[in-house]
């Protein structure tokens, strides 16, 4: 690089010198010959303006015919984004109009559904109840469930029926799901206990057999 500046700065000197001892050719003092000049160089100016400017309103016409378009393209765009607006409005409006048909007959079928359930679940539980009432009441007294009471429990506590056991155990599963053992009280008669077990309904707790809870039956 430096052998290739050094060459320049050689050859810009050389350059120089020439051009110190060059002499500048005398042009004529005569009036008439500079006129002459003056008008060439003034029309060779005046041609290579007329010529530039002719280039310049060509170009300009380009312009005007282009900017033209551009703007029936912009409007062509502003009617189709128009009509693309209103086609989006009145296909949100048939879809809400939908959705609210379909959201308020979904919700009729549901309430329709919850209210037969809920109805079948009154009827159950009315028939269990009825069932449990007629085919399991309350220890007689002076039989064989009032004389197991005394010999082997508190005479003091009133028992309960089977249903109020299987609705506390019930209660308790659904309530407490991961502790849904409950204890043995003396309220629950023996024999009650004891069929709910060989029954399947309840389970004894492994480690507790004072502690039983219901079958997970849901």
């Amino acid at each position: 690089q430096l052998s290739v500046l050094m060459m320049r700065v050689k050859g810009l000197l050389e350059e120089h010198n020439r051009w110190q001892k060059k002499r500048p050719e005398v042009v004529s003092s005569s009036p008439d010959v500079l006129l002459a000049l003056g008008q060439e160089e003034l029309q060779k100016v005046k041609s290579d303006l007329e010529m530039l400017l002719s280039t310049l309103q060509s170009k300009n016409k380009r312009l005007e015919e282009d900017l033209k378009r551009e703007q029936q393209w912009y409007k062509e765009q502003e009617q189709i984004l128009y009509i693309l607006n209103k086609i989006e409005e009145e296909a949100k409006k048939q879809v809400n109009h939908c959705s609210n048909k379909s959201l308020t007959k979904a919700s009729l079928e549901l309430k329709n559904k919850t209210l037969r359930v809920n109805f079948f679940k009154e009827h159950l539980l009315n028939d269990l109840c009825g069932f449990l009432e007629e085919h399991f009441p309350l220890p007689e007294k002076g039989g064989i469930a009032e004389k197991k009471k005394k010999c082997n429990e508190n005479p003091s506590v009133e028992l309960v029926t089977l249903q109020e056991i299987v609705e506390i155990l019930t209660d308790k599963i659904i309530s407490t799901p991961h502790e849904p053992y409950v204890a043995i009280r003396e309220s629950f008669w023996p024999p009650y206990i004891e069929m709910l077990l060989r029954s399947g309904i309840a389970l004894r707790h492994p480690e507790d057999p004072n502690r039983i809870r219901l079958e997970a039956f849901h």
